[in-house]
């Protein structure tokens, strides 16, 4: 085992400066993920060079991998440092904000874009009040399981980072919130707005814009089957199309 462990980390001061490397030795530690690595340079912030620089700045919380919020690139792939295990990573282990959003300083990057991207989908259920309406609709053990598995999702930016449709400067709302949209209009209730969703995701960075280069679902820390719902939406969106020509 090694004695140490090496850290080469991409770094920005603030949203317009530009970025810099710094380079970090610290003690091994078996069994370490890299946001332990990540504290332990926090605590003592010295370079490989011996001089005594900012603490590295990032976003974590519940260390389980279920809030998405540490996702970084991790030797230039996206994944939670939560669950990246040093002793499972090539040194020297290279560290680096997500590329398809805005740097907000170091490690933490505004993802606010997927955010938006949700609400233009409608991902929620509509509710008209509190009031009794009786019992809903009976759903399927299968549906119930298809419907699980999507709402796993944690928007942490795993498949916009890997999906060469999604840019900084393109208007693709990206797998993730074409999964929501998917899994909103399964709901007994959700999918009373379901015509909605799919005419938002019939517009320009829509549904239309995805490539099909799947490697959103090839990332996705949750498993989830992204390029199914990408089918299953886009199978919806052209029953839509073809429902509103005709009524026209």
């Amino acid at each position: 085992m090694p004695e140490t462990i090496t850290f080469k980390i991409q770094r920005q001061d603030s949203q317009g400066s530009q970025p810099y490397w710094d380079t970090f030795v610290i003690p091994y530690k078996s069994n370490s993920n890299v946001i332990s690595c990540l504290m332990d340079i926090q605590k003592n912030p010295v370079n490989k060079d011996g001089k005594k620089v900012t603490p590295v700045v990032w976003e974590a919380n519940c260390l389980e991998e279920v809030c998405g919020t540490c996702t970084m690139l991790i030797n230039g792939t996206a994944r939670q440092a939560c669950s990246a295990l040093i002793d499972k990573l090539e040194q020297p282990i290279t560290i680096q904000p997500l590329s398809k959003f805005p740097v907000v300083r170091d490690l933490i990057v505004d993802r606010s874009r997927m955010f938006e991207a949700l609400k233009k989908v409608k991902a929620w259920v509509p509710v008209d009040g509190y009031h009794d309406l009786g019992p809903g609709e009976r759903i399927s053990p299968v549906q119930q399981q298809t419907a699980y598995k999507l709402s796993e999702c944690m928007t942490c930016g795993c498949c916009v980072e890997s999906c060469p449709q999604y840019s900084k400067s393109g208007s693709f709302l990206g797998p993730a919130a074409i999964s929501q949209a998917r899994l909103f209009n399964m709901h007994p209730t959700g999918k009373n707005i379901a015509d909605e969703r799919l005419d938002s995701l019939m517009q320009e960075g829509g549904i239309a814009s995805c490539g099909n280069a799947q490697n959103c679902v090839q990332v996705c820390p949750k498993g989830i089957p992204l390029t199914e719902s990408i089918a299953d939406v886009g199978r919806q969106a052209s029953g839509r199309f073809w429902r509103s020509l005709f009524r026209s």
